[in-house]
């Protein structure tokens, strides 16, 4: 190479060591980040590098193609020309500010969810004004932006110093040279586009090796091309009919009767364990907390005192210790709590296209004669969440700036004002501005006498945890102990200020996390990161206890039905989990792309590479240890996944095929 080509290749070369050198000390720094976590094994070490160095290549291939077709275009006598000079010095310096900022993005990804670049990642870049206002609150940002022009502007004076500008402007060569240099890389960046795909990289039990032989670059642009899995297609399955047969199975033993029981439909008839009372009509405040993991409170050995409210409802709720999360974010927990459905492979259906005009716990609450709000303290332009509720039935409160993007049902959107708000952040107004207006909007309901179901979705819980100051003992902007002392504080609050309201005594309060405050481990999945604590309070005529059984996410609120002695048509997976036999108690468990049948202390994990494998949960330390694959656990693991992507690509789940 030095010999073919001395000069014109020069910042080629520079961009290369650059870029490759950048990348091993970003990924030296995940390595050592969580060293405890990483098998660190000679043969896993040099492996996890090896593959990482192998993507890093077919990641720098697609940097590279540009200037490379630069160079063929450019005819002979513009060389060393002004423009010619102009084009490279900018067109390097962008490169290497982009470069520069991918690895800064990586790192904050990684802090924050101990892993690189994935879809998460490319549904940010919709929402630039909260990701960009958090990273502003949550790292010095304009300290990390100077830290990165100094680092190009470095690159550039280098690169000059050491001739490597001038030198490429120095010299004519030869187009057939130029194709023999460009020819290689070409190859590279179509072999890695068309062959090489970003799951190759998990060759590892152990998730963080994974995600450390994976680029960051190239992780991002699989994710972008990647978000939907269609669960035939990538997943092991078994014929429709068998698998229907399983899931119906499971309904049929709790009592209910199917509508439509030769077709491929789970909708039917659920009716009220205790015939002889009343149905009972309480209005409903559910709030789903942000990143509340099971953890963080006392009561689960926590000994840090920053859930004490919550620790002290225990004893006067329902309280569901055994429950877990179907996902790993916010989205992932709406679609759980309002479909009553396990996770889908790829993204949540809140953000997909086909997720308007569905059966969600919403319609049985109007059948009852409810008015439904979905409350946030952000703009529920994000993740979807307006045009998902909006066109699902609900009301909208929320912090907007943009508009309710569909109006099929002719829903009320309210706007919380700047004389609501005593403190806001990048994602919202604190937790007790939402709750004082929900207070506020539950005073009019009340008026209206028709009963109310208020979704509330929280935000403090949330990087940058911040908090007005004053409220708790921890310095707002600090920690995550802080972030869930203040949501404790609030709710505290909230419960208190509604204790003064007429509508207090014919009201339930329903309190769920939408999943953990992280989900990452060593393992495909890391099942106690998906332990959530769920209450239900002021039920009237319930006796507070601790349901041990183990359940979902998804059952919280056909359990809350039932207590209610509704009877009423279901599209739902969810149970009653107050009448589950300890035989069919299970929960979901997953991420975009791994799904997991829990059931007890054993787990089946499906992969979109068509795998299943089957572990052991070690309660003790959270690991997995393999087991031999139980045939009919497979087959049960697999029906629930199979018939709930095919009910949502059929329209099985919309409202028009269940009346």
């Amino acid at each position: 190479m030095n010999r073919l080509f001395p000069q014109r290749f020069a910042l080629l070369k520079v961009f290369i060591i650059l870029f490759l050198s950048a990348s091993f000390i970003v990924r030296c720094s995940f390595f050592v980040w969580n060293f405890s976590e990483v098998s660190a094994s000679l043969f896993d070490f040099v492996l996890t590098f090896i593959i990482g160095f192998l993507f890093d290549v077919a990641t720098l291939s697609f940097f590279l193609i540009p200037y490379l077709v630069y160079l063929l275009v450019l005819p002979q006598k513009w060389t060393g020309s002004l423009l010619d000079r102009i084009l490279t010095y900018f067109g390097f310096s962008i490169t290497v500010l982009i470069m520069f900022f991918s690895f800064f993005g990586e790192i904050t990804f990684w802090d924050e969810f101990q892993r690189r670049f994935n879809f998460i990642a490319v549904d940010y870049l919709i929402y630039t004004y909260e990701v960009v206002k958090n990273i502003n609150e949550s790292y010095p940002l304009p300290l990390l932006i100077s830290g990165m022009l100094i680092l190009v502007a470095s690159s550039v004076f280098i690169s000059y110093r050491t001739g490597s500008f001038q030198q490429s402007f120095t010299n004519k060569i030869a187009f057939k040279i130029k194709i023999i240099a460009a020819v290689p890389w070409f190859f590279i960046a179509i072999i890695s586009g068309i062959f090489i795909t970003n799951k190759q990289a998990d060759w590892s039990v152990n998730r963080y090796n994974n995600e450390l032989s994976k680029a960051g670059v190239y992780s991002f642009f699989a994710a972008f091309r990647n978000n939907e899995l269609p669960y035939n297609e990538f997943y092991k399955s078994i014929s429709k009919e068998d698998a229907y047969l399983f899931v119906k199975s499971d309904f049929k033993t709790l009592g209910d009767r199917l509508i439509h029981p030769n077709t491929p439909s789970i909708y039917r008839t659920v009716t009220s364990k205790t015939d002889s009372i009343k149905p009972i009509k309480p209005n409903v405040i559910f709030i789903c907390v942000e990143s509340l993991s099971a953890r963080f409170m006392k009561t689960f050995g926590n000994e840090d005192n920053i859930t004490q409210h919550l620790d002290s409802l225990v004893g006067e709720s329902l309280f569901f210790k055994n429950l877990y999360a179907t996902g790993t974010r916010t989205v992932r927990g709406m679609e759980a709590i309002t479909l009553s459905i396990p996770p889908s492979p790829g993204r949540s259906i809140v953000k997909r296209k086909q997720n308007k005009g569905l059966f969600t716990i919403g319609e049985v609450f109007k059948q009852q004669g409810y008015s439904r709000t979905f409350f946030y303290g952000g703009d529920g332009y994000f993740d979807n969440m307006n045009t998902y509720f909006g066109s699902n039935g609900f009301n909208i409160v929320d912090r907007g700036r943009g508009f309710l993007l569909d109006n099929t049902f002719s829903v009320k959107r309210t706007n919380i004002e700047d004389n609501e708000i005593t403190f806001e952040n990048a994602w919202g107004v604190c937790d007790m501005d939402i709750y004082n207006k929900v207070l506020k909007e539950a005073d009019n309901e009340y008026e209206e006498g028709r009963p109310f179901f208020n979704f509330v979705m929280t935000t403090s819980n949330h990087k940058p945890y911040s908090y007005p100051e004053g409220k708790i003992n921890i310095p707002s902007n600090t920690s995550r102990n802080g972030a869930v002392k203040y949501t404790d504080y609030a709710i505290a609050e909230f419960l208190k200020l509604a204790k003064e309201k007429p509508w207090f005594s014919t009201t339930v309060f329903v309190i769920m996390s939408d999943h953990c405050a992280s989900s990452a481990g060593r393992w495909e999945l890391d099942i106690d990161n998906y332990h959530i604590p769920a209450f239900i309070y002021n039920l009237p005529q319930t006796e507070a206890r601790i349901v041990e059984a183990q359940c979902s996410q998804i059952d919280l609120f056909p359990t809350l039905f039932s207590l209610f002695h509704w009877d009423y048509n279901s599209n739902f997976f969810g149970q009653d989990i107050l009448h589950m036999k300890a035989e069919d108690e299970r929960a979901f468990v997953g991420n975009y792309r791994k799904l997991g049948y829990l059931k007890a202390d054993k787990v089946m994990i499906l992969d979109e590479q068509s795998n299943a494998n089957f572990y052991k949960w070690n309660t003790a330390d959270n690991s997995l240890s393999t087991l031999p694959i139980d045939a009919q656990f497979l087959q049960k693991s697999i029906s629930f996944y199979e018939v709930a992507d095919d009910l949502y690509r059929t329209g099985g789940l919309k409202l028009n095929t269940t009346k």
